[in-house]
């Protein structure tokens, strides 16, 4: 098993793929950057000169979109360094927009920003004479808005899932910090602070979220196929949906539809925790909001957006709703596999549609997710 990476403030120092790519030596070299850039810019990077840093969140995205630079730039240059500098991110910026069907413009704005905050530490810190300023501009106007998710974007929400409503753990806290967030769990669940216990801290940091959003990225769920799922539908050991034609929306048909293991390791995990709240003793839904009710367009669109602050991703000039996430599924789906496979994946209503594609194997189009992240 690979070593996991240390972690500052929760935020990964190195990620995955750039380990990967990295001999021992080079690693301890490249994780002694990242730490000096991420401790600089979670407490000064905002403004230096007043101490003051950037936000958990705003420090995660520049770290991970930091490694994929660097890692252009060990292509580019074929060989490890940590020396880059104005040209190196003005011909990355350009290589992305080439590569624009696979990035929208928020992503490339995004990516600008991080990429200037990343030579902002390196002029305060490592004495770089200037700071870089892009020569290009990324607008995001409603001629050009997306109402489906990039790739990129997509994984960003599936991490994302995993830090929705997270909150310390129990007993990583002090008795002072532990009180402190017995009053916002009380705010939260609408109890008195006397009735918050050690469940409730498992209940914040639980698995509803991260299974119905990666759920969701899999599947393509429409909105009202989240508030109708019931737990008949998950088969965590054939990592498959099961929809009965009765409520496959639009369709005539039962479907089969494939999932990543990980996402099936999910829901899982939720179908445990779920048996042991109260809100689910007289249903079989498989997920309903805080309040009982099963999820709607609207209650989505405030899921998904909640989200995507998290991620750091716009939704200015976009049309951002759950629908975004099924949209990105057929359109990659298409890519990775060919219009049968995102015809199956999608339940189209067709009768013919459906007699037709519904010969790609459910394996194929799990090959698929895995490759679309």
């Amino acid at each position: 098993m690979a070593e996991k990476s240390p972690t500052i403030d929760g935020i990964p120092v190195v990620n995955r793929p750039t380990r990967a790519r990295l001999n021992d030596r080079q690693l301890v070299d490249y994780e002694e950057h990242k730490t000096s850039l991420i401790k600089w810019l979670r407490h000064f990077g905002k403004e230096p000169e007043k101490a003051e840093g950037y936000a958990r969140t705003t420090v995660r995205q520049v770290a991970q979109k930091a490694d994929k630079f660097y890692r252009w730039v060990w292509d580019d240059r074929e060989g490890y360094t940590t020396e880059v500098g104005s040209d190196d991110a003005e011909r990355y910026v350009t290589s992305l927009i080439y590569a624009e069907s696979e990035y929208s413009n928020g992503h490339m704005a995004s990516t600008q920003k991080c990429l200037q905050r990343l030579f902002k530490w390196r002029r305060h810190e490592l004495g770089d004479e200037i700071e870089w300023e892009p020569t290009h501009t990324f607008s995001q106007s409603a001629t050009q808005a997306r109402d489906y998710l990039t790739i990129e974007e997509r994984k960003q929400i599936r991490e994302a899932a995993l830090e929705y409503g997270s909150i310390p753990t129990y007993n990583g806290l002090t008795p002072t910090e532990r009180d402190e967030w017995k009053v916002h769990l009380a705010q939260r669940f609408e109890k008195p602070k006397s009735e918050v216990t050690k469940a409730e801290w498992d209940r914040a940091n639980g698995w509803k979220i991260p299974s119905m959003v990666w759920t969701s990225l899999d599947a393509g769920l429409r909105p009202i196929e989240v508030g109708r799922a019931t737990t008949q539908w998950v088969d965590t050991e054939n990592a498959v949906l099961r929809i009965p034609k009765d409520e496959s929306t639009k369709n005539r048909e039962n479907w089969i539809v494939g999932v990543t293991d990980r996402t099936a390791t999910a829901l899982d995990r939720w179908l445990n925790e779920r048996d042991l709240h109260d809100t689910y003793e007289t249903t079989d839904a498989l997920w309903l909001t805080r309040e009982g009710n099963p999820y709607s367009s609207q209650s989505l669109i405030y899921v998904l957006h909640r989200l995507c602050d998290i991620a750091g991703i716009p939704t200015e000039n976009r049309k951002m709703s759950w629908y975004a996430i099924r949209h990105s599924v057929g359109t990659y789906m298409t890519r990775e596999e060919d219009l049968a496979a995102a015809q199956a994946q999608l339940r189209h209503k067709s009768p013919e549609t459906t007699m037709r594609y519904d010969q790609t194997p459910v394996e194929d189009r799990k090959d698929a997710l895995n490759r679309m992240g």
